[in-house]
Protein backbone atom coordinates (compact mmCIF):
# COMPACT_ATOMS: atom_id res chain seq x y z
CA UNK A 1 0.00 0.00 0.00
CA UNK A 2 2.83 2.38 0.82
CA UNK A 3 4.24 1.99 -2.71
CA UNK A 4 0.91 2.92 -4.30
CA UNK A 5 0.67 5.92 -1.99
CA UNK A 6 4.04 7.27 -3.09
CA UNK A 7 3.28 6.38 -6.70
CA UNK A 8 0.13 8.50 -6.56
CA UNK A 9 2.22 11.41 -5.27
CA UNK A 10 4.41 11.08 -8.38
CA UNK A 11 1.42 11.37 -10.70
CA UNK A 12 0.03 14.31 -8.75
CA UNK A 13 3.36 16.14 -8.98
CA UNK A 14 3.73 15.30 -12.66
CA UNK A 15 0.74 17.41 -13.71
CA UNK A 16 2.08 20.81 -12.53
CA UNK A 17 5.56 19.99 -13.86
CA UNK A 18 4.10 19.19 -17.28
CA UNK A 19 2.13 22.43 -17.18
CA UNK A 20 5.28 24.34 -16.23
CA UNK A 21 7.21 22.71 -19.09
CA UNK A 22 4.59 23.67 -21.65
CA UNK A 23 4.28 27.17 -20.20
CA UNK A 24 8.07 27.64 -20.30
CA UNK A 25 8.26 26.65 -23.97
CA UNK A 26 5.39 28.93 -24.89
CA UNK A 27 6.85 31.78 -22.82
CA UNK A 28 10.33 31.61 -24.33
CA UNK A 29 8.92 31.48 -27.86
CA UNK A 30 6.44 34.31 -27.32
CA UNK A 31 8.97 36.52 -25.50
CA UNK A 32 11.59 36.02 -28.20
CA UNK A 33 9.09 36.68 -30.98
CA UNK A 34 7.78 39.82 -29.29
CA UNK A 35 11.15 41.41 -28.60
CA UNK A 36 12.59 40.30 -31.94
CA UNK A 37 10.19 42.80 -33.47
CA UNK A 38 11.36 45.62 -31.21
CA UNK A 39 14.42 47.38 -32.60
CA UNK A 40 16.75 48.76 -29.95
CA UNK A 41 17.42 52.51 -30.04
CA UNK A 42 21.19 52.25 -30.44
CA UNK A 43 20.93 49.85 -33.39
CA UNK A 44 23.20 47.29 -31.70
CA UNK A 45 23.16 43.88 -33.39
CA UNK A 46 23.49 40.58 -31.61
CA UNK A 47 27.06 40.11 -32.80
CA UNK A 48 28.02 43.60 -31.61
CA UNK A 49 26.41 42.95 -28.23
CA UNK A 50 28.38 39.72 -27.84
CA UNK A 51 31.62 41.55 -28.64
CA UNK A 52 30.73 44.24 -26.11
CA UNK A 53 30.23 41.69 -23.33
CA UNK A 54 33.51 39.97 -24.16
CA UNK A 55 35.44 43.26 -24.21
CA UNK A 56 33.87 44.37 -20.92
CA UNK A 57 35.36 41.27 -19.25
CA UNK A 58 38.72 41.44 -21.01
CA UNK A 59 38.07 38.39 -23.21
CA UNK A 60 39.47 38.87 -26.70
CA UNK A 61 40.07 35.42 -28.21
CA UNK A 62 36.48 34.23 -28.76
CA UNK A 63 35.11 34.01 -32.30
CA UNK A 64 31.52 34.96 -33.12
CA UNK A 65 29.86 33.30 -36.09
CA UNK A 66 26.32 32.95 -37.49
CA UNK A 67 24.52 29.61 -37.49
CA UNK A 68 21.33 28.31 -39.04
CA UNK A 69 18.00 28.00 -37.30
CA UNK A 70 16.04 29.85 -34.65
CA UNK A 71 16.90 29.80 -30.94
CA UNK A 72 19.95 27.70 -31.84
CA UNK A 73 22.34 30.21 -30.26
CA UNK A 74 25.11 28.65 -28.17
CA UNK A 75 28.71 28.89 -27.09
CA UNK A 76 30.93 25.94 -28.05
CA UNK A 77 34.01 25.64 -25.79
CA UNK A 78 35.57 23.09 -28.14
CA UNK A 79 36.39 25.75 -30.73
CA UNK A 80 35.90 28.74 -28.40
CA UNK A 81 33.18 30.17 -30.63
CA UNK A 82 29.85 31.86 -30.01
CA UNK A 83 27.28 30.77 -32.59
CA UNK A 84 24.35 33.14 -33.12
CA UNK A 85 21.24 32.28 -35.12
CA UNK A 86 20.12 34.40 -38.05
CA UNK A 87 17.43 36.26 -36.02
CA UNK A 88 20.18 37.29 -33.58
CA UNK A 89 23.52 37.71 -35.37
CA UNK A 90 22.73 40.70 -37.60
CA UNK A 91 19.49 41.79 -35.94
CA UNK A 92 19.44 45.07 -34.00
CA UNK A 93 16.56 44.03 -31.72
CA UNK A 94 16.07 43.85 -27.97
CA UNK A 95 15.84 40.05 -28.07
CA UNK A 96 19.00 39.73 -30.18
CA UNK A 97 21.05 41.78 -27.71
CA UNK A 98 19.77 39.77 -24.74
CA UNK A 99 20.36 36.36 -26.29
CA UNK A 100 23.79 37.26 -27.71
CA UNK A 101 24.91 38.79 -24.42
CA UNK A 102 23.83 35.62 -22.61
CA UNK A 103 25.93 33.41 -24.91
CA UNK A 104 28.86 35.78 -24.46
CA UNK A 105 28.32 35.34 -20.72
CA UNK A 106 29.02 31.64 -21.17
CA UNK A 107 32.25 32.42 -23.02
CA UNK A 108 33.27 34.69 -20.14
CA UNK A 109 32.54 31.90 -17.65
CA UNK A 110 34.97 29.60 -19.43
CA UNK A 111 37.60 32.31 -19.79
CA UNK A 112 37.45 33.17 -16.07
CA UNK A 113 37.22 29.57 -14.87
CA UNK A 114 33.76 29.84 -13.31
CA UNK A 115 33.38 27.02 -10.76
CA UNK A 116 30.07 25.41 -11.84
CA UNK A 117 31.31 25.36 -15.44
CA UNK A 118 34.37 23.37 -14.33
CA UNK A 119 32.12 20.93 -12.48
CA UNK A 120 29.84 20.55 -15.50
CA UNK A 121 32.77 19.90 -17.83
CA UNK A 122 34.22 17.37 -15.38
CA UNK A 123 31.04 15.29 -15.24
CA UNK A 124 30.17 15.68 -18.93
CA UNK A 125 31.89 12.44 -20.11
CA UNK A 126 30.16 10.25 -17.51
CA UNK A 127 26.88 12.07 -18.16
CA UNK A 128 27.10 11.32 -21.87
CA UNK A 129 27.81 7.68 -21.08
CA UNK A 130 24.92 7.57 -18.64
CA UNK A 131 22.44 9.12 -21.06
CA UNK A 132 23.35 6.53 -23.71
CA UNK A 133 23.05 3.41 -21.57
CA UNK A 134 20.63 4.37 -18.77
CA UNK A 135 17.47 3.60 -20.79
CA UNK A 136 18.87 0.26 -21.98
CA UNK A 137 19.75 -0.81 -18.44
CA UNK A 138 16.39 0.35 -17.09
CA UNK A 139 14.37 -1.45 -19.75
CA UNK A 140 16.35 -4.68 -19.48
CA UNK A 141 16.11 -4.50 -15.70
CA UNK A 142 12.33 -4.17 -15.91
CA UNK A 143 11.74 -6.77 -18.63
CA UNK A 144 14.15 -9.37 -17.21
CA UNK A 145 13.27 -8.47 -13.61
CA UNK A 146 16.95 -8.08 -12.72
CA UNK A 147 17.09 -5.63 -9.82
CA UNK A 148 20.89 -5.02 -9.91
CA UNK A 149 20.68 -4.10 -13.60
CA UNK A 150 17.71 -1.83 -12.91
CA UNK A 151 19.71 -0.18 -10.10
CA UNK A 152 22.58 0.46 -12.51
CA UNK A 153 20.12 2.14 -14.86
CA UNK A 154 18.91 4.38 -12.04
CA UNK A 155 22.47 5.41 -11.18
CA UNK A 156 23.24 6.18 -14.83
CA UNK A 157 20.04 8.21 -15.18
CA UNK A 158 20.86 10.16 -12.01
CA UNK A 159 24.01 11.42 -13.71
CA UNK A 160 21.86 13.23 -16.24
CA UNK A 161 19.82 14.74 -13.43
CA UNK A 162 23.02 15.87 -11.72
CA UNK A 163 24.21 17.51 -14.94
CA UNK A 164 20.94 19.43 -15.25
CA UNK A 165 21.23 20.53 -11.63
CA UNK A 166 24.74 21.91 -12.19
CA UNK A 167 23.53 23.60 -15.39
CA UNK A 168 21.10 25.85 -13.49
CA UNK A 169 23.69 28.12 -11.81
CA UNK A 170 25.64 28.21 -15.09
CA UNK A 171 22.61 29.52 -16.98
CA UNK A 172 21.54 31.95 -14.26
CA UNK A 173 25.05 33.35 -13.95
CA UNK A 174 25.39 33.81 -17.73
CA UNK A 175 22.16 35.81 -17.76
CA UNK A 176 23.24 37.87 -14.75
CA UNK A 177 26.56 38.70 -16.44
CA UNK A 178 24.73 39.59 -19.65
CA UNK A 179 22.22 41.92 -17.99
CA UNK A 180 24.86 43.58 -15.81
CA UNK A 181 27.05 44.26 -18.85
CA UNK A 182 24.11 45.50 -20.91
CA UNK A 183 23.36 48.00 -18.16
CA UNK A 184 27.00 48.93 -17.51
CA UNK A 185 27.74 49.59 -21.18
CA UNK A 186 24.32 51.13 -21.93
CA UNK A 187 23.67 48.75 -24.82
CA UNK A 188 19.95 49.06 -24.07
CA UNK A 189 17.91 51.70 -22.32
CA UNK A 190 15.84 50.97 -19.19
CA UNK A 191 12.71 49.82 -20.99
CA UNK A 192 14.65 47.69 -23.44
CA UNK A 193 16.60 46.01 -20.63
CA UNK A 194 13.32 44.87 -19.12
CA UNK A 195 12.46 43.23 -22.42
CA UNK A 196 15.83 41.49 -22.62
CA UNK A 197 15.41 40.29 -19.05
CA UNK A 198 12.01 38.80 -19.88
CA UNK A 199 13.53 36.85 -22.77
CA UNK A 200 16.35 35.47 -20.62
CA UNK A 201 14.05 34.70 -17.68
CA UNK A 202 11.75 32.72 -19.95
CA UNK A 203 14.73 30.77 -21.30
CA UNK A 204 15.94 30.03 -17.77
CA UNK A 205 12.52 28.68 -16.89
CA UNK A 206 12.92 25.92 -19.48
CA UNK A 207 16.01 24.67 -17.62
CA UNK A 208 14.10 24.69 -14.33
CA UNK A 209 11.27 22.71 -15.91
CA UNK A 210 13.70 20.20 -17.43
CA UNK A 211 15.38 19.65 -14.06
CA UNK A 212 12.05 19.13 -12.29
CA UNK A 213 10.96 16.64 -14.94
CA UNK A 214 14.23 14.75 -14.60
CA UNK A 215 13.92 14.68 -10.80
CA UNK A 216 10.37 13.36 -11.05
CA UNK A 217 11.42 10.66 -13.51
CA UNK A 218 14.25 9.66 -11.20
CA UNK A 219 11.73 9.47 -8.35
CA UNK A 220 9.54 7.27 -10.52
CA UNK A 221 12.37 4.81 -11.15
CA UNK A 222 13.22 4.72 -7.45
CA UNK A 223 9.60 3.99 -6.56
CA UNK A 224 9.45 1.16 -9.10
CA UNK A 225 12.69 -0.28 -7.74
CA UNK A 226 11.48 -0.06 -4.13
CA UNK A 227 8.10 -1.59 -4.99
CA UNK A 228 9.60 -4.52 -6.87
CA UNK A 229 12.17 -5.10 -4.14
CA UNK A 230 9.53 -5.11 -1.37
CA UNK A 231 7.33 -7.58 -3.26
CA UNK A 232 10.29 -9.86 -3.91
CA UNK A 233 11.19 -9.94 -0.19
CA UNK A 234 7.72 -10.92 1.01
Amino acid sequence: MRYFYYDSIYWILLVPVLILSVYAQIKVSSSFNRYSKERNHRGVTGAQAAYAVLRAHGVNDVAIRPCAGKLTDHYDPRDNTIYLSQPVYNAATVAAVGVAAHEAGHAVQYALGYGPVKVRMAILPVTQFGSQFAFIALMLGIVLYVQPLFAIGIVLFSLTTLFQLVTLPVEFDASARALATIEGTALLDDGERKGAKKVLTAAALTYVAALLMSLLQLLRYLLIFAGRDSRRNR
